[in-house]
């Protein structure tokens, strides 16, 4: 049996957003890594370490999103947990001047709305899963 059960709307919302996440990720990399070709990268070890972060980040919510769409539990937690960073990042920006507004809430809103569903579609598999 396992923990395989779905919340096919919840579930597929929650992962999509991880996905979009995802891919935000990885188009942050591959400007960095675009970056890093023209030179303007001041630490080359720094660049390098910063865009093979951003790559495993962008692997894990990846593995989060398809394992959501699944309903594995392990999923939901590891997107649960990076939605919480995410939230962090977003509010600790608001403390440099000037704010970046749009990395602000680029960030954050998206953040918020994943924490949400990921939340509704575990809540929501687990009634399904209550013995009645």
């Amino acid at each position: 049996m396992g923990d395989t059960v779905r919340a096919p709307g919840i579930a597929l919302a929650a992962a999509g957003v991880l996905a979009l996440e995802a891919v935000a990720l990885l188009v942050f990399a591959i400007i960095e890594l675009a970056g890093l070709g023209a030179g303007d990268a001041s630490s080359l070890p720094t660049a390098i370490a910063l865009i093979v972060l951003t790559l495993i980040g962008a692997a894990a919510l990846a593995a989060f999103a398809f394992g959501t769409r699944a309903g594995k539990s392990w999923a939901r937690s590891g997107g649960v947990v990076l939605q919480v960073l995410a939230v962090a990042l977003a509010l600790a920006s608001l403390t440099v001047q000037p704010v970046s507004w749009t990395f602000t809430l680029g960030v954050g809103l998206p953040a918020l709305l994943g924490f949400a569903l990921l939340i509704t579609s575990a809540r929501r598999e687990g009634a399904q899963r209550a013995p009645e």
